[in-house]
């Protein structure tokens, strides 16, 4: 997003902004932020050419503006965008240069330390599988995590289509330019944005020239070589590449990374016209500690069991394009390709330990070993038409959409039986003996709208709404189980409500309304029958339909300026879902084994405050966000391992039950300190309030709440010269202990130093543990 001087408006105030993106990518093109202008009358609106002089100079122009003005993407595709002053949200942007300046291993820890209302929890064990939570929403990699915040790369959705999940490991870093966080239930963003979208853009040769290469290393083996490169060809080209190759130990046992991304963009770019291909992939392997047992935390680095690897490939292809009919007439559209493969090594206790079958013989097998393989082509295209007017004698922006999303995957599970070492690896007994079957096909369609009219220059109002028809076909290829097969279809309009004032250029107050919707995943629907409980991630099965969930949002709130160098923003909210969608453990709550079901009526409603200013060398930024998730039905759930289920391992949430998971309160403050112009020193504090672990959905557990934490992260850089930069990060640096994520379940490991012991397993809250103190050092030489 660019900043552009605010004056008084022309013939007509918006001003088309130039950027077409043509992305390669895994989920790649862009909800883009562009850069908007206004300028005296009678001045014609400029041409795509004309806006992208203006975006690259908006930046040092918005540094001598009384009030800079945000041009926010509120729709998927790249377009003209809409002034932050009539956005109806409390949107949030972030640019390169902070990224870049905190130098944070993964995107996630980039989250947690600066987006208000964010936090992360990690019950897989490994820090680039993290999940992102945003207002009690969740994206996250973990398939079958119910998914409630929509993720988009230069326009191309990235929740994958097969369990819409989000890989945060597939996503270029380097190559991010811009990151905005829409929250509502926005419906231009289509499916799965219940809490809110993210909308991640990709830089290019015009506004990025030059090249840097990059290497660091530190805590636990750590390494990070990385390269950039962007420029001209002639008048009208231009190319954007990076690739990086990271290795990296891991702080606790079985949990090491290698990642390996690479990303490419060529342009063109005439007057009125812009063309843009962007290609890039990602082959990356994540090992996994899982969560540990409270008795296990004598050595917080131990695995539970292992070995837990994912896999994760992937290559994109994205044609972008964006043409300009007239200076108020804006085309753009996108065609993408996208191929991902993953593949999960699991080791598990065996749910079936000493069960006495039909014959009188008891089960002695200790473990499994479970292999599934996912293998997605997904293609899609999208087509939006802007118009910019007059209507009744007042500035009117219209927007029109259409997108199609196709996928096919094929899902692929095997089992093998094993035992334990004393260690607690698993060791298989014979070979994988298949389990499932599976092709499913996604076909998603959908047309939206958003009309943005000015009253007058102090009150605006928005109208939008989508039309979404989804559809999931399962097929069994095994040939046993002939009622796999289903067909289920969903569809929906989604409306959208939104006023705006602005009783001057310092301050901005709105109220809006929207309405968003989730479609159940094919895994969700294949796993829904109480009787017949399944095995997550891996087995299919026949089951009844889910309904799709729907959410409701009301947000009010306020942004402005104080003086030249102060902004701040104010946000209450209420998200009321409707046939949420629940994975209920049928052995626990740890246990991989259950059904998915909508369990009513969920909440999440609370509070955002947020502030930034500067004070000579001193840069300081704050944020509070608090948020009451709770459950507004009653229903019962299988949870054995809490200390309040009955006889049989049942208990009962009621409405007003906290959502295990969610923290109350989050506060962070970010500081930058400059004493001279080559050396910054920044400072990330950020606390976290407690939570509720999984399975204590009826807040009754003995074991109580997960305590919150407080983190104390430094980072600083040092120009040595103009081409050459040293850094340093320090992550936890009082080298806390904590926790981000906790489950109820059995701990069979009750055995001398933590050997099997199947016949008395043991109830405990299981933790996903926080790193400890780690540093890194690096440098960084650029070239024009």
């Amino acid at each position: 997003m660019k900043s552009m001087p605010r004056n008084m408006p022309g013939r007509h105030p918006f001003k088309p902004r130039t950027a077409i993106s043509l992305y390669v990518g895994s989920a790649l093109a862009s909800l883009s932020a562009a850069a908007w202008a206004q300028t005296p009358a009678p001045i014609e609106a400029p041409t795509a050419a004309t806006a992208e002089a203006l975006a690259s100079s908006a930046t040092e122009q918005a540094e001598h503006a009384l009030a800079p003005i945000l041009v926010i993407g509120t729709t998927p595709l790249v377009g003209v965008g809409t002034p932050l002053e009539r956005v109806p949200a409390n949107v949030q942007t972030f640019r390169a240069r902070e990224i870049d300046q905190q130098h944070p291993a993964t995107l996630s820890d980039f989250f947690a330390q600066n987006l208000p209302g964010v936090d992360i929890s990690d019950a897989q064990g490994n820090p680039s599988q993290a999940d992102i939570n945003y207002r009690g929403f969740t994206a996250s990699p973990l398939l079958g995590t119910p998914q409630g915040l929509s993720v988009f790369l230069d326009g191309v959705r990235i929740n994958e289509p097969f369990g819409d999940v989000v890989n945060w490991d597939l996503i270029p870093q380097a190559a991010i330019s811009t990151i905005q966080l829409i929250p509502g239930s926005n419906p231009s963003f289509g499916l799965n944005t219940l809490g809110g979208a993210i909308a991640v853009t990709t830089k290019n040769g015009n506004t990025n020239p030059g090249g840097n290469a990059e290497v660091s290393f530190g805590s636990w083996g750590r390494k990070l070589a990385q390269v950039e490169q962007g420029g001209a060809i002639g008048q009208n080209l231009d190319y954007y590449f990076t690739a990086n190759v990271t290795n990296d130990n891991g702080w606790a046992d079985h949990n090491s990374s290698r990642l390996r991304q690479a990303f490419g963009k060529l342009r063109y770019h005439d007057a009125d016209n812009t063309v843009s291909l962007s290609m890039g992939g990602a082959d990356n392997t994540l090992n996994g500690s899982q969560t540990i047992p409270r008795s296990f935390l004598d050595n917080r680095s131990q695995a539970y069991t292992f070995p837990d690897t994912n896999e994760n490939s992937v290559g994109y292809l994205t044609l972008s394009g964006e043409h300009y009919f007239t200076p108020n007439v804006e085309l753009s559209g996108n065609v993408y390709y996208r191929h991902y493969r993953n593949t999960n090594t699991s080791s598990n206790v065996n749910n079936d330990f000493g069960s006495i079958d039909e014959d009188g013989n008891i089960n002695t097998t200790q473990a499994t070993n479970d292999q599934s393989v996912i293998v997605t082509d997904s293609y899609g295209a999208s087509l939006q038409l802007t118009l910019l007017n007059r209507f009744a004698g007042m500035d009117n922006q219209l927007i029109l959409g259409a997108a199609g999303d196709f996928a096919n995957s094929h899902f692929t599970q095997a089992s093998q039986d094993a035992f334990f070492t004393d260690s607690r690896a698993t060791v298989g007994l014979g070979g994988f003996v298949p389990q499932t079957d599976a092709k499913t096909r996604n076909q998603t369609f959908g047309v939206y709208f958003e009309d943005t009219l000015a009253f007058t220059e102090q009150w605006s109002m928005t109208l939008a709404g989508r039309y979404n028809w989804s559809k999931a076909v399962i097929g069994d290829e095994s040939g046993v189980q002939p009622l796999l097969d289903g067909n289920h279809t969903f569809s929906r309009f989604n409306p959208a409500f939104g006023v705006n004032w602005n009783p001057t250029t310092y301050f901005t107050a709105y109220a809006t309304y929207n309405e968003g919707m989730r479609s159940p995943t094919a895994i969700e629907l294949a796993c829904a029958d109480p009787a017949a409980p399944c095995s997550l991630p891996n087995d299919f099965i026949a089951d009844p339909s889910l309904k799709p969930v729907i959410s409701k949002t009301f947000e009010v709130g306020a942004r402005g300026r104080i003086g030249d160098a102060t902004t701040w923003s104010a946000a209450v909210y209420s998200t009321t879902l409707t046939d949420d969608i629940q994975f209920v453990s049928t052995q626990g709550a740890s246990s991989t084994l259950g059904f998915f079901q909508n369990v009513g009526k969920t909440r999440r409603q609370g509070l955002e405050l947020a502030g930034r200013t500067q004070f000579g060398p001193l840069g300081l930024s704050a944020s509070y966000s608090y948020v009451d998730a709770t459950y507004r039905s009653t229903w019962t759930e299988s949870s054995a391992s809490n200390s309040s289920a009955d006889a049989d391992g049942n208990i009962t949430v009621k409405s007003g039950d906290r959502i295990p998971g969610i923290p109350a309160n989050t506060v962070k403050l970010r500081l930058d300190y400059v004493p001279f112009a080559k050396w910054n020193v920044g400072t990330n504090l950020t606390y976290r309030g407690s939570i509720f672990a999984r399975g204590d959905e009826d807040n009754q557990d003995q074991n109580g709440k997960i305590p919150g934490y407080f983190l104390i992260d430094l980072d600083t850089t040092y120009n040595v010269t103009k081409q050459l930069q040293v850094f340093a990060t320090v992550k936890n640096l009082l080298n806390k202990k904590y926790s981000t994520f906790g489950i109820l379940g059995e701990n069979f490991f009750n055995g001398p130093n933590h050997t099997f012991d199947g016949a008395n397993p043991v109830n405990e809250q299981f933790l996903g543990l926080g790193a400890p103190r780690g540093v890194w050092v690096g440098m960084r030489y650029a070239w024009k």
